[in-house]
């Protein structure tokens, strides 16, 4: 790799979001395009006071609000100033559909049911626990009951399109096509038994509907897509991700249908076209994977959150991760050909503090969850009322998408198309193709993307060849990360009736890949007395050829590449050294953040 290409490169993450107002005035049409694609980071779930569960944790920011975070301005967070440390290249904000009306009442003074006392309430609540009270009093007990959920000052109908209108508005305001991104979008909320079900729903431009549809609605997967065929067939161009597939107890890869159908070919080609994508971690966790059912994948142990199991009966099982989805998905390839799990990977944070990938370890200083864990103190000792200990939670994670401008079209349909991977929070980058042909090296890395598109197919796409995939590799460190370690590839597949996964190691720092695959280990700790990361090991830049050396062409398969970085401090670790609180032993104060990247599948038809 050339040092001016990489410098330059590493440069371009750097550079700031917000623009001239001259630049306003450009369109999707005339935007800057690189038909290599460039990677843009962004947000896809975040939640300001709009969503009433953030609104009573305290929360009073707006979509205006978030989307001038997420460029880089300085904002009011539960009662400090905070900013982010990079402006993104693109936002969705995704506040929960369900109660937007009540939203409406409260955050707009002079909107009917403003004065209402039980509004009044809710608004002037002096700490969490009044207003988790209130919640629960006119909320959630008459939902228990069957009742109605909505307060008395809930306006109908007409509040709930002020609402989204109002943020419709924001969205538009801050739009900057080349510049910045912000995308229409929502969350659907369902939690059957506190089983997690939430999709968050989102459009390509501005053609939205009046309405968005919430689980008061229809609280079935099935409903939601029904309503979002309605939308195709009227012109809208949607697709839902889902999220929190580790709380959703078995229910998101599950054998059959919510209503208690198996799932058939039908169900299979309608969730295939709704939902292309799948969040990989956030704020409650990483669904990757976990030691319990992967022992033999070293790397598993990661932001795991394990304490999401003290509540609602979320228990962990096999059937809630990630790489289980995938291999499920490719066994019903093979039994009716169609894969209704066939999912790309985004991350997101899903903050309730509004503000946008808020994910550095060290400027984690005002939590994610308003009243809940706003200081270190509260942290420190505090859980996350309904999901976990709040020392387990992240600070959430990243997507970045592989797109030919920084537009709403070209973002949203590489998303479609899955060229997408997700971080758990640096800024680090990862190219992959599969395809037959490429060299072992390149003179530069325009020339490896340019041969990787021409003889291979990239992520979120299909290998069709009859010989043994070979895999194209590039990785590159965040700019103001330290160097990585390695680049992995996860290979599942379907055999003999059975779901097989296993993690190769195809790319090592400082030539530490062995003949017979392993890695020699690196010795690069962080100081535990100041958090900083090691400089010197480690490689900025890898890439690399690699062959599926156990190829069967009768054998349906998935592929994704695992991008591991070098030792970094966790912001617990910064919490104790900053604010002299004490963290429970067996909590982690370092960590080895990481990319994936969306898969490539094999299919057998």
């Amino acid at each position: 790799m050339e040092t001016r290409t990489l410098m330059r490169m590493l440069g371009a993450s750097l550079i700031c979001a917000s623009a001239p107002a001259s630049w306003a005035a450009t369109t999707e049409e005339n935007a800057p395009t690189n038909p290599l694609k460039d990677a843009y980071f962004g947000e896809q779930h975040v939640h300001t006071g709009v969503s009433m569960d953030a609104f009573i944790a305290g929360n009073r920011l707006t979509p205006d609000d978030a989307y001038r975070f997420a460029k880089g301005e300085e904002i009011m967070v539960n009662g400090s100033l905070h900013r982010i440390k990079r402006p993104l290249d693109f936002v969705a904000v995704t506040d929960h559909s369900e109660f937007m009306g009540e939203a409406y009442s409260l955050m707009n003074e002079g909107a009917p049911g403003y004065d209402d006392e039980v509004a009044v309430a809710f608004r002037e609540a002096p700490n969490l626990q009044t207003a988790l009270l209130l919640y629960n009093k006119y909320v959630l007990t008459p939902l228990a009951g069957g009742g109605d959920p909505h307060p008395a000052f809930f306006q109908g109908e007409e509040a709930i399109k002020s609402t989204w209108r109002k943020n419709f508005e924001a969205t538009e305001k801050h739009y900057q096509p080349g510049v910045f991104t912000t995308i229409h979008a929502y969350e659907w909320t369902s939690a059957p038994g506190g089983a997690n079900q939430h999709r968050n729903v989102f459009f390509r431009d501005s053609n939205v509907p009046d309405l968005p549809f919430s689980s008061n609605e229809g609280a079935d997967p099935e409903q939601l897509w029904a309503w979002m065929q309605t939308q195709r067939n009227d012109g809208k161009k949607v697709f839902a991700i889902p999220h929190n597939s580790n709380e959703s107890k078995g229910l998101l890869f599950a054998e059959a249908s919510l209503s208690g159908v198996p799932i058939g070919r039908e169900y299979a080609e309608t969730r295939a076209s709704m939902e292309p994508l799948i969040e990989m971690m956030q704020v409650k966790g990483n669904s990757e994977v976990i030691p319990n059912f992967w022992p033999n994948d070293e790397f598993a142990d990661f932001e795991n959150a394990v304490t999401i199991q003290m509540f609602n009966g979320r228990t962990f099982i096999k059937e809630n991760y990630v790489r289980y989805g995938l291999g499920r998905g490719i066994k019903y390839h093979a039994q009716f050909g169609v894969n209704p799990f066939k999912y790309g990977f985004v991350g997101g944070t899903d903050s309730h503090n509004g503000t946008p990938s808020n994910v550095e370890e060290d400027n984690y200083t005002v939590g994610s969850h308003g009243y809940a864990d706003r200081t270190a103190q509260v942290r420190a000792v505090s859980m996350l009322e309904g999901e976990m200990r709040i020392a387990d939670a992240s600070p959430g994670a990243l997507t970045a998408v592989w797109a030919e401008s920084n537009t709403r079209g070209a973002i949203w349909d590489s998303m479609l198309a899955k060229e997408t991977f997700a971080t758990s929070g640096p800024r680090m980058k990862v190219r992959v193709f599969a395809g037959q042909g490429f060299a072992s090296s390149y003179p530069s890395y325009e020339a490896l993307v340019a041969d990787g598109y021409a003889k291979g197919v990239p992520m979120g796409g299909d290998y069709t060849g009859s010989e043994a995939p070979q895999f194209l590799l590039w990785a590159m460190k965040d700019p103001i990360g330290p160097n990585l370690d390695r680049i992995q590839i996860i290979k599942g597949w379907y055999e003999n009736g059975e779901m097989q996964d296993t993690v190769y190691d195809v790319v090592a720092s400082g030539d530490r890949l062995q003949a017979d695959g392993s890695v020699t280990p690196i010795d690069a700790p962080i100081n535990m007395q100041t958090g900083a990361f090691n400089r010197e090991k480690g490689d900025p830049v890898l890439t690399g050829v690699w062959t599926d050396p156990d190829w069967d062409p009768k054998q349906e398969a998935f592929y994704y590449v695992r991008v591991l970085q070098l030792p970094t401090a966790r912001w617990t670790l910064y919490d104790e050294l900053r604010s002299g609180v004490s963290y429970p032993e067996d909590v982690k104060r370092e960590l080895v953040e990481r990319a994936w990247a969306s898969p490539i599948w094999h299919e057998v038809n």
